[in-house]
């Protein structure tokens, strides 16, 4: 059986040094400019008020009963539970306890909110202009190059992903375009990024669309608009439909029972 001729192109060795090389180093460097960027562009988090961290952690209180009540005894639990319930319903908790049971106030209102919003406008555009900037740089100079070939074989699927700008058919997909690698470094550069900047970097996109898609996530833990009062009644039902079983309940039995 005869073995399929492998397919090979003709490359200018300089399109190595010229295209790919200048590529991942512009990517890099954008990357900790990003990063600085974003540091420089971020506003400092005010301190908050007493009664509204105090109305946040009451809700994490009972979040993390009902996620741990089996590692404390009935007795407990049952103390814990009741106290927590009767505080939910009663609305100790509340930061403002005049405004219960009235229509949530505007989001847009709310000077927490729109610093927020203010600082995730912010990190989009330490994202999208340099990004911006680069694609145009890439179409410009280096638009239709094929620059490396891949040493693995793959299917036909990753053709459009790796050979973006170069409309050809027969082309076989291992073989990788400038604009393709451009896209491969913008989101495969993350163990790059860790080893120059450490974990907690800004350079990542991946993780920057991710903390922009929850950005409040760990600071606040009611969204904006949302009514507290609600959300802890609504944490006192589960509460009240939890059922508790102790993990070390008939230990001595269990113990026993092994030897």
């Amino acid at each position: 059986m005869a073995q399929p001729v492998e397919q090979s192109i003709h490359r200018d060795p300089a399109l190595f040094y010229w295209i790919l090389f200048p590529i991942t180093i512009v990517m890099i460097l954008t990357g900790v400019l990003r990063h600085y960027a974003t540091i420089l562009l971020a506003s400092t988090p005010k301190k908050q008020e007493l009664p509204a961290l105090r109305e946040q952690r009451s809700l994490l209180r009972g979040i993390n009963l009902r996620n741990n009540a089996h590692a404390i005894s009935p007795s407990s639990f049952a103390a814990r539970k009741n106290y927590m319930i009767s505080a939910y319903k009663e609305g100790a908790f509340l930061k403002d306890p005049e405004n219960r049971g009235k229509p949530a106030a505007n989001p847009m209102t709310d000077p927490a909110a729109m610093e927020g919003m203010m600082g995730m406008m912010k990190g989009n555009m330490a994202m999208m202009v340099p990004q911006t900037l680069i694609m145009s740089w890439i179409n410009a100079f280096f638009a239709g190059y094929v620059i490396l070939k891949l040493p693995f074989p793959l299917t036909l699927r990753f053709k459009s992903m790796l050979q973006s700008g170069v409309a050809t058919r027969d082309l076989d997909v291992r073989w990788v375009s400038s604009l393709s690698w451009y896209f491969l470094n913008l989101f495969g550069l993350q163990s790059v990024f860790i080893f120059i900047l450490g974990n907690d970097n800004a350079a990542n996109q991946m993780a920057q669309q991710m903390s922009q898609m929850n950005p409040g996530a760990g600071m606040n833990m009611f969204q904006p608009g949302q009514d507290p009062d609600k959300v802890f009644q609504s944490e006192a039902e589960n509460l009240e439909v939890l059922e508790h079983e102790y993990i070390l309940k008939g230990v001595e039995e269990r113990l026993l029972s092994s030897i």
